[in-house]
Order: C-alpha cells, then structure tokens, then sequence
C-alpha cells in the first residue's frame, strides 16, 4: 500500500511487466481525484497510473492546487503561496511513489489538465530530476514559476506533450502557443498538437496522447 502526502487513486501496472512505468495525473479547478483516473483504462499497461487530488477544498468533491482571480482585462493573477505549497507536495509525492514503487525517474511522466496542467508543466520546469516528461493538457505556464526554472543541463532530454482545444474558451489557444515558444529556447523535446473543441479531451485528443504515451514508453531512454 503506497503511503503519499497527498490523496490519491491509482491503478497498477500489469505484474510481471519489467521495469514499469508511473504516470502521474492532476485534475483541473473544481474536481477531484476522480476525474482524470477514468482515463486509467485507457493508459499503456505499463504504467502504474496515479491519480491525485489537490490539497484546498473548494467545496464537496471539489478541489484545487491554488487559487486565482481574473482581472476585467483577461489577466490573472494566483496565490502564490498555495501554488508553491501545492509544487512542494506533488514533488514529494513523486518522490515517494517512485521509492515505493522501484520506478527510477527515468520512467516517470507527470500530467495534468487545466490547473493541473500547470502544476505538471511547472514540476517539469522546476524539478526535472524527478520526471522524464510532461503531459500538458488545455493549461499555461505561469509567470512565477519562470525564474525558478531548472539549467538547460537539467532540462536535457527531457520530453513534453503539449495539446490545446482550439475553440477553447477557459484557457485560450494563446496559452499553449505561449507554452511552445518558451519551450523553444529549452533542450526539450516538445510535441504540440491542436484539436478542434473546448476545455475539455476528447477522444481524438486522448488517442494522440496516449499513442505518444507509447512510443515514449517503449522507446530506450538515453541516460
């Protein structure tokens, strides 16, 4: 049984398999745990799949990684505090997942959607030892978390899927646009994708994923 700071669903990857791997999963603002585990039957059988929910409670079933406000002009702007809380957290919940589990950071992906996107892009930035690759759904890079961001040594080898709604009308398109072109000045291997709908993955979006998912995982990793 894992022991993890934070709340958490998972599903095994399929015994016996020989050096598996650990996908890591983080909801958007307002859900929970369960949300993105419903993906789980979907992910590769070599990965044990991980499902997390945010440390602050909105309300019943209801949670966040931090909280925000949006400015009449578009900007938004965080608590900064709970982000770095919510970081530290899901830094120490990969940590101990991997130790538990024998899964070296080598064969480990973190992902997310929306807010949780943020949260997987921000530990792929700040904390790159941890993690081989990023999954970015709908989400943005934040500011804050720009100054923090790991060398480009740590940053070698890295890999990230980044995709984006193009109608999306909670996180505009901009967003991930930005993402890539921040992305372009780091050594990190960057697959972006845009799919037409909203803030939400449909099925297209998530079979694009999950195929990258595949070959990521049944690719050597050059470390």
């Amino acid at each position: 049984m894992l022991d993890l700071p934070l709340t958490f669903l998972q599903r095994p990857a399929t015994a016996g398999i020989p050096k598996p791997w650990l996908l890591v999963l983080m909801h958007g603002v307002g859900s929970n745990e369960q949300d993105l585990f419903r993906l789980a039957s979907q992910i590769p059988e070599r990965f044990h799949v991980l499902s997390l929910r945010a440390p602050h409670r909105m309300g019943p079933g209801s949670h966040a990684w931090f909280d925000f406000s949006v400015e009449p002009s578009g900007a938004r702007s965080i608590n900064e505090a709970q982000e770095a809380h919510s970081r530290a957290l899901v830094a120490q919940t990969i940590e101990a997942a991997s130790a538990q589990l024998g899964i070296a950071p080598e064969r480990v992906v973190v992902g997310g959607f929306s807010q949780g996107g943020i949260m997987a892009l921000s530990l792929l930035l700040t904390r790159p030892e941890l993690l081989h690759a990023a999954m970015v759904w709908h989400s943005r890079l934040l500011a804050e978390v720009v100054p923090l961001q790991a060398s480009h040594e740590a940053l070698h080898g890295k890999k990230l899927w980044l995709s984006h709604g193009t109608h999306d009308n909670v996180i505009p398109l901009a967003n991930a646009q930005a993402i890539a072109h921040h992305m372009a000045t780091l050594p990190v291997s960057v697959t972006y994708r845009e799919f037409p709908g909203a803030h939400e993955i449909r099925p297209s979006e998530l079979a694009a994923t999950v195929a990258w998912l595949e070959s990521l995982s049944t690719t050597p990793v050059p470390y």
